[in-house]
């Protein structure tokens, strides 16, 4: 598939594959966990792109060039390589970007307050920057809260939404998360260190063998970067504290769900320790066109532990 800038005034900037291929272990019993974890890594991935979102320095990547446009949000603590198993899938029939939202990945970290309505601003602006004026968005965790909430805010800019083991639907949530609110030990919980990165990603899968230490060393790369750590923390301690969501942010999407118009599919692990597949269900009762799939077998993150049926359910639901 060629790799093209999809948006109006980008053509110039075009993406190309890149010709780096997986490089695998020359120790046997390696290339077997490798294979177990990585989960057919793809050859070639989109080409690094980066735009000024305001004043953010915004990476992205960008694929296909037919179809809708189609947005991928990734969630807290995460980066946009984490769809590469299935940008390439979706771009056979759309235009597809993968964005590091503003504080995450490669994209700009401002000392600044990351709440719903920072996020929301910041994907307003992204689309506006690259020439997008309607869009499907699909968010994992904290990606799905952030295109619930603009779903809300601004119904004429979305196609269609997909909500993939979403945030922004209910009260419980990860203990991990809640204690990382905490003076001094969020501190200690939210910093690169491969070890505990190790067993964070391994609550998020519902087989712990598929964490691979590509995995492992991908978020801690990202969490090294200058102000990582300050903007996961003023993610969570804005939208969060030790009992739960606070009331505010999460009332604020709650109160708004039946007034979401855009087709809206819910997609959820069975197995999530993260977000309770519950969540989806009150997903289903509160938004008008919402459908909910669940993935047996499967935790917090089915676009990786499910990538083949996950690509096939999205790309149905797109289709339609």
């Amino acid at each position: 598939m060629r790799l093209l800038s999809c948006a109006p005034g980008l053509i110039e900037n075009q993406a190309r594959l890149s010709s780096a291929s997986l490089e695998w272990s020359s120790n046997e019993s390696a290339q077997q966990e490798e294979i177990k974890g990585a989960e057919k890594i793809p050859v070639g991935v989109p080409e690094d792109q980066y735009i000024k979102v305001g004043e953010i320095s915004t990476r992205f990547w960008t694929l296909g060039d037919k179809g809708s446009t189609v947005i991928l949000l990734h969630g807290f603590g995460d980066s946009l390589e984490t769809w590469r198993f299935n940008m390439d899938a979706i771009a056979d029939h759309h235009c597809v970007y993968a964005v590091d939202l503003v504080g995450y990945g490669r994209s700009e970290k401002p000392s600044v307050t990351y709440s719903g309505e920072y996020f929301v601003q910041f994907v307003t602006g992204f689309m506006e920057a690259v020439g997008i004026d309607r869009s499907t968005l699909i968010g994992n965790s904290m990606g799905g809260g952030v295109s619930l909430k603009f779903a809300v805010l601004f119904p004429n800019k979305v196609d269609k939404l997909v909500l993939e083991d979403s945030a922004g639907f209910g009260e419980e949530i990860s203990i991990f998360l809640r204690l990382a609110t905490l003076p001094i030990l969020g501190e200690l919980l939210i910093r690169p260190n491969r070890r505990l990165i190790t067993q964070i990603l391994k609550r998020c899968v519902y087989d712990p063998a598929r964490v691979s230490d590509e995995w492992i060393e991908r978020i801690y790369q990202m969490m090294v970067t200058p102000g990582a750590r300050n903007s996961m923390l003023s993610t969570l301690r804005t939208s969060c504290n030790l009992a739960g969501p606070r009331k505010g942010a999460l009332g604020a999407v709650l109160d708004n769900l039946s007034s979401i118009t855009a087709p809206t599919l819910i997609v959820w692990g069975k197995q999530d320790r993260v977000l309770p597949t519950a969540h989806g269900r009150v997903g289903v009762r509160m938004i008008p066109s919402a459908r909910l799939h669940v993935f047996d077998a499967c935790g917090h993150v089915p676009h990786i532990e499910r990538s083949d049926e996950f690509n096939d359910v999205v790309l149905s639901f797109l289709f339609e």
